[in-house]
């Protein structure tokens, strides 16, 4: 390990993927210091080693790299600039990871003046992260990316400079357009099976085992069989979040792509239907004709 991953990494934001990123560097034997806007979060990881500070600003004290992972743009800025943040006591000396999903402007904007930073889109699931076996999309200078890389390579299997700064969520982005837009096909082709008498299951199953299925359309298959979205691998109300920004990147380079605009509609749609702390799975109960059901 090179000086830098010896000294202590603060993590910022303990959802499902800080939480298990947490606890990759914590199996890895780096000091962590974590911090939540909710304290109790941070209670398995205080039991597995972790220092729990009160703010950002006092996680990220005597640090060599600070991982923000937060559900958006204006929970990154208020983590950064806000009251208690991580600039509340001068500019940050380590290599600052914004690893939320936010617009790639946002997060340059955001950043501003910061000596060392990057964007890194995560592709990968809690399980990944704890495990070591994200890859991961990074952008920024090469200097900051050279610095930040001895940590990355102990988050994921695969790391990747793509450019500049908002390069990895461009990426991200896309990812998860793609990821968006599978699992609704998935969910709409359950719909119509189901409103043609097919079995349910039956049908799945063939989807899941058949050269048409994705990875991600195999794993959501179980889910949409089982019509159990608690717990989730990834939130509804996140995925509607970066389709949304993706359309606007969309927007912003003058295309028009349907059916990034459609999934982003029907996701906004099942959000406000009170569906989106669920998995984003849970979708296809906006494709039904008893809204919140799966019939």
């Amino acid at each position: 390990m090179t000086h830098a991953s010896r000294t202590p990494v603060a993590v910022l934001g303990l959802g499902a993927m800080g939480s298990s990123l947490a606890t990759r560097l914590l199996d890895r034997g780096i000091q962590v210091r974590v911090w939540n806007r909710t304290p109790e979060r941070a209670e398995p990881l205080a039991a597995a080693g972790a220092f729990v500070v009160p703010c950002p600003a006092d996680a990220v004290e005597g640090t060599s790299a600070a991982i923000c992972v937060v559900a958006d743009g204006e929970a990154l800025g208020s983590v950064l600039r806000g009251p208690g943040g991580v600039l509340a006591k001068g500019p940050y000396p380590g290599v600052l990871i914004c690893a939320s999903t936010v617009s790639p402007e946002e997060v340059v904007q955001i950043a501003g003046d910061i000596p060392s930073v990057l964007d890194v889109g995560m592709l990968g699931n809690r399980d990944h992260a704890r495990d070591g076996e994200l890859r991961l999309f990074v952008g920024g200078e090469e200097q900051a990316f050279n610095a930040g890389r001895p940590l990355l390579d102990m988050l994921g299997k695969e790391v990747v400079h793509l450019g500049a700064l908002g390069s990895g969520m461009r990426m991200k982005l896309c990812l998860n357009l793609l990821m968006g837009i599978e699992v609704q096909a998935l969910a709409e082709v359950t719909q119509l099976a189901d409103a043609c008498g097919l079995d349910r299951q039956l049908v799945l199953k063939t989807i899941a085992g058949s050269g048409f299925a994705s990875p991600v359309m195999a794993f959501k298959s179980r889910r949409l069989g089982s019509g159990r979205f608690e717990e989730p691998d990834f939130r509804l109300r996140l995925m509607a979040k970066d389709l949304m920004l993706a359309t606007k990147q969309a927007a912003a380079a003058g295309l028009d792509l349907p059916l990034a605009s459609a999934a982003a509609e029907t996701h906004v749609r099942a959000t406000e239907q009170g569906l989106g702390d669920q998995d984003c799975a849970a979708v296809t109960r906006a494709l039904t004709p008893n809204p919140g059901s799966d019939t």
